[in-house]
């Protein structure tokens, strides 16, 4: 695994990281004294919660969305800023107030990030996988302020912010990615796009954001599943691929799994890594691929979360989302949220280490990990793992990655084997 330190040469990005052996620092003289922002709160509708067979992730599913225009009207009333969120900001203020950050009630204050990020865990011993942050550059911002935040013109939520400090985000990104070298695209990320300070906060729910793509919150998606058979998760950021649907559809055979258990195919639609392909792409294979593959066994909905690619912290991430929406299991892929150098090419996480952890932390996550097996295609009998291929000594076929976004792009015909054929002219469709 390459864990190594890099030295950030670059001035404009070595500056967006506190020194190294730097304490965080808190800013300002005041600290508003407030309910932590972890702290469970009272779910809407009890019954709805226990819908699936899977308990939520502390115990109880948060629900932060007010009902009524009245109760919205004087929230805002509240407010005497407003900020515009960024696409990741989003992505994180929907999962806290729907619930898919549960326990979560808002932005991780300094108690919180400083824990999560040193100890996998919430200050109260509950495993977190990666802190969730609100960042800014914005002198003015206090601890104390409340805060309308709006996606264009949508008010989405509210924030009353309950700290603020300089996080130290080389010692973050060495903990949370393995390294801290701006070849990552989570250390690039916390480098370049995330601003100066972090803020603690608790947030009040207005309005879902409009997407391209509909996200259930965790209690509609609950609402659709059996409460007495096992549901086993798939987390991809990428096109359905023969390879992945034959991963997911026979990791029910799987014992760890029960009987008559089902999939969730769960995709993230979020922002990922500078060249995967935009999220309303990916949901429009995803849905052409849901009605060619009809199966009452595998269920399909999509979640906005954006990436880190943080390897085996970004697999408990994952994991515990699921909880929240109801899984019991969930498939750990090789080199599962891995990412490469972007100079030099080099993985940063070998190919088990997320599995490896998954394992090791799936029993007090309350979450089962399944690991994926390693498929490739033969000539003689199709889709087999890869020891059976070797033991009958049969022919595979190979197709890159590489290989296929040229072909693709050169209007040559895919093989079948490889991909389906409606998520290839939805491809290049969208071109």
């Amino acid at each position: 695994m390459k864990f190594s330190l890099a030295v950030l040469s670059v001035a404009a990005t070595a500056s967006a990281f506190t020194a190294f052996n730097a304490p965080t620092r808190s800013i300002g003289a005041s600290r508003v004294a407030t309910s932590n922002v972890f702290a469970p709160v009272a779910v809407r509708n009890f019954e709805t919660q226990l819908a699936a067979k899977q308990t939520p992730h502390g115990g109880s599913l948060v629900d932060l969305i007010l009902k009524s225009d009245e109760e919205k009207e004087a929230a805002v009333a509240k407010c005497t800023k407003e900020l515009q969120l960024s696409p990741r900001q989003l992505c994180d203020v929907e999962l806290i107030m729907n619930g898919g950050f549960s326990p979560l009630t808002g932005f991780m204050d300094q108690a919180a990030y400083e824990s999560v990020v040193e100890n996998v865990a919430l200050p109260d011993g509950l495993i977190f996988g990666l802190p969730v942050v609100f960042d800014t550059d914005d002198e003015d911002l206090q601890p104390g302020d409340i805060v309308l935040l709006k996606d264009g013109d949508r008010n989405i939520a509210t924030i009353e912010f309950t700290d603020k400090f300089l996080p130290n985000k080389a010692v973050e990104c060495k903990k949370c990615y393995g390294t801290s070298e701006i070849e990552h695209p989570g250390s690039l990320m916390v480098a370049t796009e995330r601003g100066k300070y972090y803020m603690g906060g608790k947030i009040t729910g207005l309005n879902l954001p409009v997407r391209d793509f509909p996200c259930k919150t965790p209690a509609e998606v609950r609402e659709t599943l059996p409460d007495d058979v096992d549901v086993v998760a798939f987390q991809c950021r990428n096109p359905v691929h023969r390879a992945h649907y034959e991963l997911f559809t026979r990791a029910l055979d799987d014992p760890l799994v029960g009987e008559n258990g089902i999939v969730l195919v769960h995709p993230t639609c979020g922002p990922t890594q500078a060249d995967d392909i935009p999220g309303t792409v990916r949901y429009k294979t995803y849905e052409v691929l849901k009605e060619e593959t009809h199966n009452d066994r595998t269920r399909w909905e999509y979640l906005p979360y954006s990436m880190h690619m943080a390897g085996p912290r970004e697999a408990i991430q994952h994991m515990m989302i699921r909880k929240n929406f109801g899984c019991t299991h969930f498939i750990i892929g090789r080199d599962m949220a891995g990412s490469k150098s972007s100079v030099t090419g080099d993985d940063y996480y070998g190919a088990y280490d997320a599995q490896e952890f998954a394992t090791e932390k799936g029993p007090e996550l309350g979450v089962t990990p399944v690991p994926s097996l390693n498929l490739v295609y033969t000539e003689e009998e199709g889709y087999v793992t890869a020891d059976e291929a070797k033991e009958k000594g049969l022919s595979e076929k190979k197709l890159s990655g590489t290989k296929f976004r040229q072909m693709l792009r050169g209007g040559e015909d895919i093989p079948e084997w490889f991909a389906f054929k409606s998520v290839v002219k939805v491809l290049r469709e969208n071109a």
